[in-house]
């Protein structure tokens, strides 16, 4: 009986996702995983690896990545230096093929875990460069004419921070999925595995203080529930005073330690204006 993903101790899932993931691996698609940075989308990889028990290999995209590099690069330096120096290993090509993580994950004893983080990243046609070796589950080695098949389909989680649109064609091969910003009932679920006995008053404050940070309007970056995480963490090592995080307390213009949840100076500026304007109005 196939495997169910339902979170685990560390990843607090909703039921939508949850029920994302499981129907990917029903489907044997590919799950395509958007939402903002920071909620979850990489560490979701690693959970499922984790709940059911399976290798996990990475695969995270960079602006210069090629697809050609997930399947396997061919060492040509390597070799020509190896032939001035009269290495015997030189006369085997199969010396210089490096695989990538689309081949190690093929080759896996058992079904892996294939994490293909930030899609978006790379060029318009990456995903489509991955279309036949996606859907076909094998890829062509040409310098040692080796047909490479998996052994099990990988579950196949793709992330993408929405940068640049996906092509159709690719699409249409995934399962999609949107991770919503979590409402503060999962927001205090996700902090109590973190944070486990975190006193309810500073708890309250900080949600209180972050989500009306992030509903300010006009912010160039929102922060995002890891950013959270660490603020709170920052509130702990301090031994801040939940009073100072209240609403009505103007001895300051911006939330303590702000420098973990507002990370560019437009912000900053902008939060200091809107504080200042408020005051004027009293």
């Amino acid at each position: 009986m196939t495997q169910r993903f339902s979170g685990t101790d560390r990843y607090i899932a909703t039921e939508d996702l949850m029920m994302a993931v499981n129907a990917a691996i029903t489907l044997a698609r590919p799950l395509l995983i958007k939402g903002e940075p920071g909620t979850g989308k990489t560490q979701l990889a690693q959970e499922i690896a984790r709940s059911l028990a399976r290798p996990l290999y990475e695969w995270h995209i960079k602006s210069t990545s090629k697809a050609q590099q997930g399947l396997y690069e061919y060492d040509a330096v390597s070799r020509l230096r190896d032939s001035q120096l009269g290495e015997a290993r030189v006369h085997d090509i199969a010396n210089y093929i490096v695989k990538g993580k689309l081949w190690e994950a093929f080759e896996s004893d058992v079904q892996p875990v294939l994490l293909i983080d930030e899609i978006d990243k790379a060029d318009i046609e990456f995903p489509n460069d991955l279309l036949r070796e996606l859907d076909r589950m094998e890829f062509y080695v040409y310098e040692t004419r080796e047909l490479v098949r998996a052994r099990h389909r990988p579950i196949i989680l793709i992330t993408s921070n929405n940068e640049k649109e996906l092509p159709d064609a690719f699409l249409r091969r995934c399962f999609f999925h949107y991770i919503r910003f979590p409402d503060e009932p999962t927001m205090r679920a996700i902090v109590d595995v973190h944070f486990p006995g975190l006193k309810q008053e500073l708890l309250a404050e900080a949600l209180r203080a972050f989500y009306e940070l992030r509903e300010t309007a006009g912010l160039k970056k929102k922060p995002s529930t890891s950013e959270l995480l660490d603020w709170i963490k920052l509130l702990l090592a301090e031994d801040i005073d939940p009073a100072l995080l209240r609403a009505g307390d103007e001895r300051r213009a911006l939330p303590v330690l702000h420098g973990a949840l507002l990370k560019n100076e437009q912000d900053v500026h902008l939060f200091e204006q809107l504080v200042f304007l408020h005051r004027r109005a009293r």
